[in-house]
């Protein structure tokens, strides 16, 4: 079982923006952009490059040091079946020499952005959000790397939580920033939050055997998007949250796209029918009215109409759920006592059993914090320990 650890952190170091509430519209990224010359775009292999090129629009966008920063298109793997894919992110470098043995990394898990491809935030000159994150982790000395995800920013279907393959996605970028930037360290550690939470976790898990050439150091999960496979009962007792309605709505019409022959209308009813299209776009003019329909759904709106469409729901949540393997790092997971998209006890549970398969973990339960507000300023100090090779406290005790 986890001995979990309540402590209050310092405030917010930078945003969090979990929300699948929290789409915007996209443009694509200006055509002024230029290949990256010290880009290495030879092999075929998860992680190499397809492209790389400059990001102008970031660049102009920065009023501190430069930083080194491409969009790339990386090769990577499809969690589900192990097909080879291409996606897209963006990675970044400090300005000045590197130091021995190279800027070590940290690659960040987004949260939900959306499920189409203009929800990319690599197209975006603000990063949908993580700009913040990537200028102050670069500051302290990072190289930072940014997946966009599987269909995100790339054309494709995108799982939408299904960790394997978003780890997988994560681990592939900072092979992608290793090839396009000069200086970087085989030692990395993730970081990210609610979806981001459940990619960073599954990179970590998966890291020893996909990516040997690269030392995992640590991870932090925020909120994460562990096992979600709960929504079902939820959904079908008619106790989902108004935030986790939307989420469902998602989760149904990613697997509908992966699977054509799921029937939508087995999983919705009323304003939810009606304006299924709002419900699920990212980007466009529909985006402006999700909030109001949001507002006007009902707990029957979104809910299996049978126990086989609760069934085939539900096996798909619990194939995606974590964890599936032993961890390849510590990790130390921040989640909150009033999450309203992913209940506490969801968390605690996938903690147990990643110490059930010998993993090494930490927790920071935050009782009056919710899904997007949560403390974490000591987790990039615990990253940094991490890096420095510190003695990490295991928060797994060993079961009787």
């Amino acid at each position: 079982m986890i001995a979990v650890v309540v402590v209050l952190t310092a405030g917010l170091l930078l945003a969090v923006s979990p929300s699948v509430r929290q789409f915007v519209g996209l443009q694509p990224g200006p055509e002024d952009s230029q290949p990256i010359a010290t880009a290495d775009l030879s092999g075929t292999g998860p992680g190499t490059l397809v492209s790389a090129v400059t990001m102008p629009a970031f660049n102009r966008r920065l009023t501190g040091a430069p930083i080194h920063a491409a969009r790339v298109v990386y090769r990577s793997t499809e969690g589900d079946t192990g097909a080879p894919t291409v996606v897209s992110g963006s990675v970044f470098t400090p300005s000045g020499p590197p130091p021995p043995g190279g800027w070590p990394v940290i690659a960040y898990g987004h949260g939900t952005l959306g499920i189409d491809e203009p929800c990319g935030p690599s197209l975006s000159p603000t990063l949908l959000g993580a700009v913040n994150w990537v200028t102050n982790l670069v500051a302290a000395g990072y190289a930072v790397a940014v997946a966009d995800y599987q269909g995100l920013g790339n054309p494709g279907v995108h799982p939408y939580l299904d960790a394997r393959t978003a780890g997988l996605n994560v681990i592939d970028s900072v092979r992608a920033l290793r090839r396009t930037f000069d200086g970087v360290s085989e030692r990395w550690a993730a970081l990210g939050g609610s979806q981001g939470g459940g990619a960073v976790w599954a990179a970590g898990e998966q890291a020893a055997t996909y990516a040997p050439e690269m030392l995992p150091v640590g991870v932090v999960a925020l909120a994460p998007a562990a096992d979600v496979a709960g929504l079902v009962d939820l959904a079908v007792q008619q106790k989902l949250t108004r935030e986790q309605m939307p989420t469902l709505a998602v989760i149904v019409e990613s697997l509908a796209r992966l699977h054509p022959d799921i029937n939508r209308d087995d999983y919705r009813s009323g304003i939810a029918a009606e304006k299924w299209d709002v419900l699920v776009a990212c980007s466009g003019d529909k985006v402006h009215e999700r909030e109001s329909v949001i507002n006007r759904l009902q707990p029957a709106d979104i809910a299996p109409h049978s126990p086989e469409a609760a069934d085939r729901l539900r096996g798909y949540l619990k194939a995606w759920a974590l964890p599936q393997r032993r961890l390849s790092a510590p990790m130390s997971v921040v989640y909150g006592g009033k999450d309203e998209y992913i209940a506490p006890a969801w968390t605690e549970d996938a903690m147990r059993r990643a110490c059930d398969l010998g993993g090494v973990v930490t927790a920071d339960f935050q009782a009056d914090k919710g899904h997007g507000d949560l403390d974490f300023a000591s987790q990039v100090d615990w990253l940094g320990e991490r890096f420095a090779g510190a003695p990490v406290t295991d928060g797994c005790v060993a079961q009787p």
